[in-house]
C-alpha cells in the first residue's frame, strides 16, 4: 500500500471546479483524484480523506485549501500543474493487542428490510437515533446530540463488525463533524452522511485489521469516508 499526502494547484483548476473543490464536492474530488492513477484499473485502487491545509510553510501556500490524504494499493503519480504528490510506502507493522491512536471519517448506516421492497434499506444511524430521541420525548438540543453521538460510538463499536474488521475499542472515541452531503450527477441525486471519530482502538486481529485498512469500513468510501488514519501510542 501506499499512503499519500495530495496537495491542489487552484491555479490548475476552473473556476467551476475550484468552487467546488472549496466546498468540499466529495464526487468531484474522487473524481479529481482518480487522475493520480492515470493506468487502468478494474476497481478503485483508492480512499482518500479531506482535510484543510492549516498551516503554510511557505508564502506561496495558501491556507484553507484543501489537502488530501490517500490510501492506495497502486502507486499514484503527481499530475504537473495540477496534483502534488507525496507518496511512501505503508506497510504498518501490526501485531495482537497493539493499541493504536486513530482518526476516521466514516459514514454509519444500518440495513432494514421494508415491506414490499427485495433489498434492504440503509438508513442514517444517527438521523435514526435523533428521530428516536423526539419520539421518546427528547427536546433538549444537547440532548439530542448525545443520543446522536452514543449511536454513532455503537455503530463503530459493534462486536460483530469490529471483530470482523480485527479491532476493538477499549475506550469511548471522540465523535464529531456529523454532516449531510447531497449532490446530483447525471439525473441522479447521491446522499450520504460522514461523521468524524477520534481515539484509541486494539489490534484484535493483525490480518483483519490489515484487510480494514486497504478496503476502509463502512459505506461511501469513493466519496471520502471509510480510511483509517493510524499512529501508534
Amino acid at each position: 500500500m501506499y499512503l499519500s499526502r495530495v496537495r491542489v494547484a487552484p491555479e490548475g483548476l476552473g473556476p467551476k471546479a475550484l468552487q467546488m473543490l472549496v466546498q468540499g464536492d466529495a464526487y468531484g474530488n474522487h473524481q479529481l483524484l482518480w487522475r493520480l492513477f492515470p493506468d487502468d484499473h478494474a476497481e478503485r485502487p483508492f480512499l482518500f480523506r479531506q482535510e484543510l491545509e492549516r498551516d503554510s510553510h511557505t508564502v506561496a501556500e495558501p491556507r484553507g485549501l484543501p489537502l488530501f490524504y490517500v490510501l492506495s494499493t497502486a502507486e499514484p503519480r503527481s499530475v504537473p500543474g495540477l496534483l502534488d504528490c507525496e507518496s511512501r510506502a505503508f506497510e504498518p507493522r501490526l501485531r495482537t493487542g497493539q493499541c493504536l491512536a486513530f482518526r476516521l471519517r466514516a459514514n454509519p448506516v444500518v440495513a432494514r428490510r421494508e415491506e414490499g421492497r427485495r433489498r434492504s434499506r440503509h438508513h442514517d444511524v444517527l438521523m435514526d437515533a435523533k428521530r428516536q430521541a423526539r419520539h421518546d420525548g427528547v427536546t433538549e438540543p444537547p440532548a439530542i446530540q448525545a443520543h446522536m453521538d452514543e449511536a454513532a460510538r455503537r455503530w463503530l463499536g459493534d462486536e460483530s463488525r469490529s471483530d470482523r474488521a480485527g479491532y476493538r475499542l477499549p475506550a469511548v472515541p471522540q465523535v464529531s463533524g456529523y454532516r449531510q452531503h447531497a449532490y446530483r450527477r447525471r439525473g441522479r441525486e447521491i446522499r450520504f452522511s460522514s461523521v468524524d471519530y477520534e481515539g484509541i482502538i486494539e489490534v484484535t486481529s493483525p490480518e483483519r485489521f490489515r484487510t480494514t485498512l486497504a478496503e476502509g469500513i463502512g459505506r461511501s468510501r469513493a466519496f471520502g469516508c471509510g480510511m483509517w488514519m493510524i499512529r501508534p501510542v
